[in-house]
């Protein structure tokens, strides 16, 4: 008998021991394969952006989290740097040329370059139809979700070249291949994600930098609160999700994988972290 995807989720906070700490080992035990690496992660005070930053510094990086807001750069960064973690961070809105800029000065301050781009910020302003939305919030979700990852990445592809290789990770969702009809014209920035990790990872193939994407179903966040609330979006999404709901660690070792040599010759890649295959 089927059972509602909220039974799973609850059995696994059954233990009370928070999720990181069961899904990964102890910075002291753990082989720091990134050792005098960098990576810059946007999107990275919570969520899925928190737990890849905390697991590539888990494995050995310098990570630089960044957020639209400083107390939530500032709650971030003390949380990690507790743990043990290399982390610095900074304020940055990605739709903004300025922010980013200074996101990009922030990650040479350590050790004068970057190895890893891991793209997690995005927006979703309205929950409606794609021809009910303005073109505001048209211009709003494709700068954010789309331009903006293109735009970061064109300004840390110097810094990248100069370590020899590099890694950049896109996010996109399920939403790409089975759109949610309330989730409009995000279904379309995500779908948009897709075809700009096949350009780049073309492109940028000459210059030793692999480019991938991974595409989460239902993850246990803030950014998926509306949807998991709204009535008739979960009872379209229950469809797909038969195993239960993620929780951002499922997508962090993915994250480390990918930026990790054992990747190597991997690129140009979509890979679903969603217990279900949307793919035929």
């Amino acid at each position: 008998m089927y059972k509602p995807l909220t039974w799973t989720w609850r059995s696994l906070l059954a233990s009370g021991i928070p999720l990181f700490m069961r899904r990964t080992r102890s910075t002291a035990t753990r082989t720091l394969k990134f050792a005098n690496k960098v990576a810059v992660v946007t999107g990275s005070t919570k969520g899925i952006g928190l737990a890849a930053a905390r697991r590539l510094a888990q494995d050995g990086a310098h990570v630089v989290i960044c957020s639209r807001k400083q107390q939530n750069v500032d709650h971030a960064m003390t949380m990690l740097q507790d743990e043990g973690l290399s982390v610095t961070g900074t304020v940055c809105h990605v739709g903004k040329a300025e922010d980013r800029e200074r996101l990009v000065a922030k990650a040479l301050e350590y050790n004068k370059g970057v190895d890893f781009l891991v793209c997690v910020a995005g927006v979703n302003p309205l929950v409606g139809s794609t021809l009910g939305t303005s073109e505001q919030i048209w211009d709003k979700i494709l700068n954010v979700n789309v331009k903006s990852p293109a735009l970061l990445l064109s300004q840390l592809l110097p810094h990248m070249e100069n370590r020899g290789q590099g890694s950049v990770i896109l996010v996109s969702s399920v939403t790409a291949y089975n759109p949610v009809v309330d989730l409009g014209v995000y279904n379309i920035s995500k779908t948009a994600i897709l075809g700009l990790t096949k350009t780049l990872a073309k492109e940028l193939a000459p210059k030793n930098i692999r480019v991938n994407c991974i595409v989460p179903g239902l993850i246990k966040t803030e950014f998926s609160q509306i949807v998991r609330l709204k009535e008739s979006s979960w009872s379209y999404l229950s469809i797909f999700f038969p195993y239960r709901v993620g929780v951002p660690e499922d997508c962090s070792g993915l994250v480390s994988f990918l930026c990790s040599p054992d990747a190597g010759y991997i690129s140009g890649e979509m890979i679903a972290v969603a217990g279900f295959s949307p793919h035929l």
